[in-house]
């Protein structure tokens, strides 16, 4: 028989949710996006960039919105946005999940080492092993101009994204 036990006193109880705050530079990266593929967010400088860390591939919060984004993507688009999934998944995986949603945008592997991209967002669940459900809005300069972070079990959907794109414009 399972039994749940409870933690020893003093042990954290909950993700961090110290993320990196508005009017940050954004920690450049390079992570692979496929079989010897890579992509990096100097890249995309010049454009705004959506940044969609996520727990996992194949959980039911994360393909909806995951799923919810591709719907989007054209309001995305519209603001001249770029957005990029980012989990500690490997590149098979990620390649089989964005086929099964037939996602539009890229996702990246923070595999190896585990998490490095997210730990350099605070973005990291080094208890869970895994990203949180975090989210980025970085403008064409590369500063972050919004962030966000939600529960490993909500989906935080679109609505603070577009409010972060629509005030890149004015």
């Amino acid at each position: 028989m399972f039994r749940r036990t409870k933690k020893p006193h003093g042990m954290r109880q909950s993700a961090p949710t110290s993320i990196l705050a508005p009017g940050t530079p954004a920690p450049d990266f390079e992570l692979p996006a496929g079989l010897g593929e890579r992509l990096s967010l100097r890249e995309f400088r010049g454009q705004p960039v959506v940044l969609v860390f996520y727990p996992a591939d194949w959980s039911s919060v994360c393909g909806d919105q995951l799923s919810l984004y591709n719907e989007v993507l054209p309001l995305f688009k519209e603001y001249g946005a770029q957005p990029i999934g980012i989990s500690v998944d490997g590149i098979w995986c990620h390649q089989a999940f964005a086929e099964k949603l037939n996602l539009q945008f890229p996702l990246l592997s923070d595999f190896e080492p585990k998490g490095a991209v997210a730990r350099s967002y605070g973005a990291y669940d080094p208890e869970k092993g895994e990203n949180q459900r975090a989210l980025f809005v970085i403008d064409g300069e590369g500063t972050i101009r919004w962030s966000y972070v939600s529960p490993s079990s909500v989906n935080p959907g679109a609505e603070g994204i577009l409010g972060a794109l629509e005030s890149l414009t004015t």
